[in-house]
């Protein structure tokens, strides 16, 4: 049904975008029918497309066509013919380009040179007009149609190339009122569709959850100082946006970078990329690596305030930083949502929950599919450049008090998250309701995302900086029922790493402190055979605290049960690290239990964790960090602790709600610890 359906949408929205949007649109397969053949940005196509393909008349469109293919092949510099061009330009003494100008001032002659990124002229003198006219091409240099003059003279220092005329491939004006005019004749859904086909991606392939995930990656181009991340499988699509389809952008590919370079040149006393790009994106977030010690911390000086300090100066931008890059290779999402965090593809310098705490949303790019040549639309939609133009215009409005008016937010978000939550709150209205012509509903959906991609990021945070992130359930009040409503994070959860149902004897969950200073959760398997007496042990497990256990366990079996004989069998003892915190600290008083439990041939309680330690004497020894392994406990899914009584002391240091959410038993000694794990009468 579906299917039939969709040809009269399209021709819908087709027909509107037109009869709306007159000279500001363009079918998007002409745009993928000559980005083949022309490596340009897509904004340069459509900026050609506009000129002469704005139209739904086939005839009229062919013939634009052969104008743009024309203007491409002889004005387009392909770097494999860049002599050809140089040599025309020689010949004729001027001539018309279209190719990426980047300027750099010459101290020695001070003179303003620019370079011709495919025609390979480097030092083609320009006027000073130009480079104070367009800031950019100082920074990472912009598309632009450029008459090139040829001048020789002998004994000359400078290139015989001059630009006499530059004109950046950006629309002259932007009639904001026309486009809220415009917006008023599509439905919210009708527009949402709109805006993702004129990125170039068709609207019917993708559920509604994936779109409004790529109406988020816009988010950045709207909203000043907006922090976002995006993580996901290779080939979603997740880098283009930043790339090709807006001019006001710059994607800084996985590598080295400098703070001069992205913040302040102290020696050219000029400001970097984040004070002439609205969006600074980074791919492949794994290979950031900052030359100067102080960048990361610059970096969260700036995502915090948008503003930083270099040297004496205080400056401020409002660059939004975006932050995309691939999830580790044969890991799914749930695996590295029990055992690791979702920030885990960062380099070590950036893993630091200061740094994440900056972001406002972390959007699920797992949830996105593959692009695959059917997903890109043969639909009309906006011209790039129009698309990008009023993206920009909308970073001067900003709709964050829209939640006040129906909803007020829940007792668990910081300062910080109410920030974040109303950031994309505003973003997303910019985007779907530009004129400010809001209703509840719209604002309610719009809340609900927002408080999403938050939490992802808390939810990242308390696995990293542990209590300190305690508060992640986030809700919201509608004011008007007085309801209040939580909002989850799908993938958190997905199958607990400590099942519902017993185990089998001899297996046990226990949750200690590793060698990286974080809580980690263990479980251990006991493996019983006939033999005579002795124990093994194998995985993660550290042999000496399994060799203290088993001394004990021969010495004192007889007071767990008079049954166990542990002359008669030998063990063998497997440890399975569920969490990457390294080795356990604490694992002899749950090797002791895990003993028992394989003796007897009965498991322990379903979904206990256990925790604390035992000296080689039968001291017992407390629980270290116990609010971050009671919390551990909790996401892993345990429903009993077993704690010892030297931790009670600790217990007011854990929030109330959380300690309520347990089946507490407490134990004196390792023996009465066993008793309490297996329930032995």
């Amino acid at each position: 049904m579906m299917t039939e359906q969709l040809p009269e949408n399209d021709s819908n929205l087709d027909a509107l975008l037109n009869r709306q949007f007159a000279g500001k649109v363009v079918r998007k397969d002409l745009t993928k029918l000559i980005k083949e053949g022309a490596n340009v940005p897509v904004y340069v196509l459509e900026y050609l497309l506009g000129m002469y393909c704005a139209s739904d008349d086939q005839a009229t469109i062919d013939a634009g066509l052969v104008n743009v293919k024309r203007i491409l092949s002889e004005n387009y510099v392909r770097p494999d013919e860049a002599e050809k061009v140089k040599s025309k330009i020689r010949e004729s003494g001027s001539y018309k380009v279209i190719d990426k100008v980047t300027v750099r001032l010459n101290e020695k002659r001070d003179v303003y040179e620019a370079l011709l990124s495919n025609l390979g002229v480097k030092n083609a003198e320009i006027s000073d007009a130009y480079v104070r006219q367009f800031e950019k091409l100082l920074v990472g240099g912009i598309w632009c149609i450029v008459t090139l003059h040829y001048r020789f003279e002998e004994n000359q220092k400078g290139s015989p190339f001059l630009v006499s005329d530059l004109k950046p491939i950006q629309m002259p004006n932007m009639d904001m009122p026309g486009l809220f005019e415009g917006r008023k004749a599509f439905t919210e859904a009708l527009w949402i569709d709109a805006l993702i086909r004129s990125t170039g991606m068709e609207p019917s392939c993708f559920k509604d959850r994936v779109k409004w995930h790529l109406l988020a990656r816009m988010i950045p181009l709207v909203e000043n100082n907006y922090n976002f991340c995006e993580l996901g499988p290779r080939g979603t699509g997740k880098s283009h946006i930043y790339k090709e389809i807006s001019p006001n952008s710059i994607l800084v590919s996985g590598g080295q970078t400098t703070v001069a370079n992205l913040f302040y040149n102290m020696a050219a006393r000029k400001v970097g990329l984040v004070g002439l790009w609205d969006v600074v994106a980074f791919d492949e977030v794994a290979g950031i690596n900052f030359k100067d010690q102080d960048g990361v911390q610059i970096m969260k000086d700036f995502m915090a305030s948008g503003s930083f300090s270099r040297g004496r100066e205080a400056i401020s931008a409002n660059a939004a930083m975006v932050f995309v890059g691939n999830l580790p290779q044969g890991q799914t999402v749930e695996s590295l949502v029990k055992t690791s965090h979702l920030f885990r593809p960062f380099p070590e310098v950036m893993i630091d929950s200061a740094f994440f705490d900056r972001f406002h949303a972390y959007v699920p790019g797992w949830e996105i599919p593959k692009m695959r040549p059917e997903f890109f639309t043969n639909q009309y939609g906006l011209i790039v450049d129009y698309l990008a133009e009023y993206l920009r215009e909308m970073r001067k409005v900003n709709f964050a008090d829209a939640i006040d008016k129906w909803f007020k937010l829940g007792n668990n978000l910081n300062q910080r998250d109410t920030i974040a939550v109303r950031r994309t709150v505003s973003g997303l209205l910019k985007l779907i309701c530009p004129a400010g012509d809001y209703d509840k509903e719209i604002v309610r959906k719009c809340l609900e995302y927002a408080l999403e991609v938050r939490r992802r990021v808390k939810e990242q945070l308390k696995k990293i900086g542990g209590m300190e992130f305690y508060d992640v359930h986030f809700s919201y009040i509608d004011l008007e029922d007085s309801q209040e409503r939580f909002v989850s994070v799908p993938e958190q959860s997905s199958g607990a790493l400590i099942p519902d149902g017993r185990l089998a004897p001899g297996a046990l969950h226990t949750i200690s402190m590793g060698t990286s200073e974080m809580p980690g959760i263990y479980r251990i398997e006991i493996q019983t055979i006939a033999g005579g007496g002795k124990v093994s042990a194998s995985g993660a497990a550290p042999r000496e605290p399994v060799r203290v256990a088993f001394d004990y366990f021969k010495a004192n079996s007889a007071r767990v049960s008079a049954s166990i004989k542990p002359g008669e069998h030998d063990f063998h003892l497997q440890l399975v690290e569920l969490k990457n915190a390294g080795a356990p600290q604490s694992f002899t008083l749950a090797s002791f239990i895990a003993l028992c439990s394989a003796a007897l041939g009965r498991p322990v309680q379903s979904q206990m964790a256990i925790m604390g330690d035992m000296s080689l004497g039968g001291t017992v020894v407390q629980v270290r960090n116990l609010a971050e392994s009671l919390q551990l406990a909790f996401d892993a899914g345990a429903k009993k602790i077993l704690l010892p009584m030297s931790s009670v002391g600790d217990i007011p240091s854990v929030p109330g709600e959380l300690f309520a959410k347990f089946q507490t038993s407490f134990y004196s000694d390792p023996v009465d610890a066993a008793f309490k794990a297996i329930g032995v009468e």
